[in-house]
């Protein structure tokens, strides 16, 4: 296990840098008061035993190796959700034009989505993680979705493990046709994108004023005792 956790140590450090790092690009965007194409962002280092099952079904063994980095380039796994399908080719472009990551593959699942309905975009990246060695490269991948996109994912998921890949014909369909839904839903998000902006700026603006008030209250109060 000693060697396991030498191994996968740069991946957790990369995986925890990137948050760090994409989450700070929804910061940006707020300090320039515009919208912001990041809701929220995720990551996770591949757990031993899905290691294992993609060893297996690419036929290497499962040990620490090169072999293994560089079949698995998706060992660090990072999520960024978004409200609106126009925000994921935003988010893309901005990472194609950072000078800490490089991008190297793309796969867009949303353009041509999987035949189980799947949509996402894909993008492999290699990244430097610096250790007391010096310095390493590894990859990684992020994953750019909607949230119906990230909900439909996540049950799919789930529903596959369940099933051991072998999901009921009748699950299936239904999935597929949830996925449907799910992209209508993003469709019609987009048309109605400006009104939805405008209303969130609105509640901001709303809450941030009732705050100043509840605050503006308590000082008064606190000044009478």
């Amino acid at each position: 296990m000693r060697q396991w956790s030498q191994f996968l140590e740069p991946y957790k450090q990369a995986v925890d840098e990137l948050k760090v790092k994409l989450k700070g690009l929804r910061a940006q965007y707020e300090l320039e008061d515009v919208h912001t194409p990041v809701e929220f962002v995720t990551g996770r280092v591949k757990p031993l035993a899905s290691i294992y099952d993609k060893t297996l079904e690419k036929g290497i063994p499962f040990e620490p190796s090169a072999e293994l980095a560089a079949e698995l380039p998706d060992i660090a796994g990072l999520r960024l959700m978004c409200q609106f399908v126009d925000d994921i080719s935003t988010v893309v472009e901005t990472l194609r034009q950072r000078n800490d990551l490089e991008v190297i593959e793309e796969r867009d699942y949303i353009a041509h989505n999987k035949p189980s309905g799947y949509r996402s975009y894909h993008l492999i990246i290699k990244y430097p993680v610096q250790t007391i060695h010096g310095e390493k490269t590894i990859f990684a991948e992020i994953q750019i979705r909607t949230l119906a996109m990230n909900f439909w994912a996540s049950i799919e998921h789930s529903l596959n493990y369940k099933y051991e890949g072998e999901m009921p014909d009748e699950i299936r369909h239904r999935l597929e046709r949830a996925a449907e839904a799910a992209f209508q839903l993003d469709e019609e998000m987009s048309q109605i994108r400006n009104e939805i902006q405008d209303a969130q700026q609105y509640f901001s603006a709303f809450k941030e004023t009732a705050t100043r008030r509840y605050g503006d209250r308590n000082e008064k109060g606190g000044e009478k005792r």
